[in-house]
């Protein structure tokens, strides 16, 4: 918000918010947990998130879709025969 502030003002130089955008301030908005603290970045995997589960319904969904690829992987997996 700042940085924009700065920019809508006109004639900004990079001098004029290279202290907020340096990264030093981003490294702090995870070591604080405070989002609003400087700019983080999020990658376009960010796209993919449909809901925000308990870590507990998380855990139960991966296990039935791990258990699932692992059921249509058996039809893959010969065992030998027993001589």
């Amino acid at each position: 918000m700042e940085v924009v502030a700065i920019e809508r003002r006109g004639n900004a130089k990079f001098d004029d918010v290279k202290d907020l955008v340096s990264g030093a301030r981003g490294r702090k908005v995870y070591e604080l947990g405070d989002p609003d603290y400087g700019i983080w970045t999020a990658g376009i995997v960010v796209g993919l998130i449909r809901d925000i589960p308990t870590c507990e319904a998380l855990l139960r969904r991966l296990e039935k879709e791990v258990e699932d690829v692992v059921g249509q992987l058996k039809g893959f997996v010969q065992v030998p025969s027993k001589l």
